[in-house]
């Protein structure tokens, strides 16, 4: 008797693959996210005393959570 012959193969879908993004189309959100990081970076990190962009401690109070949790001091 025969035995029948099982197939391992994986089958690949018949469509092509999508194109690749070009690094034109990339490289300005990038820059852009990594500029909003920084932004906000500095109002949880600095934006206190000397530094101040802002007067009072309205910000502060803000972001006050967001500083412990990140390891900034501010007390």
């Amino acid at each position: 008797m025969a035995e029948a012959v099982v197939s391992t193969a994986i089958p690949t879908p018949s469509g092509s693959l999508p194109a690749p993004l070009p690094l034109r189309a990339v490289l300005p959100w990038a820059l852009f996210a990594g500029l909003l990081m920084l932004v906000a970076l500095y109002f949880v990190g600095a934006e206190q005393g000397a530094t101040s962009v802002f007067s009072g401690a309205g910000v502060h109070e803000w972001v006050h959570d967001g500083r412990h949790l990140l390891g900034f001091p501010c007390h």
